[in-house]
């Protein structure tokens, strides 16, 4: 499995603009490293972070 994604392989993932992934960059919501003038996105960090955000999003519900 490939460990780092480009921006296009993420708003593919995400089915996302890729501006909504520079906004979220220039916000702090998502993180990512920039290699030779490429945003690159660890695969493991990305599925951590839907997960934690699936998590939050359902604290709030009522079983």
């Amino acid at each position: 499995m490939q460990r780092l994604i480009d921006i296009d392989d993420l708003a593919h993932y995400l089915k996302l603009r890729k501006q909504t992934i520079y906004n979220w960059l220039n916000q702090g919501k998502i993180s990512g490293i920039k290699v030779g003038g490429v945003w690159r996105f660890e695969r493991r960090e990305i599925e951590a972070w839907i997960k934690s955000r699936r998590c939050s999003s359902n604290s709030g519900e009522k079983k």
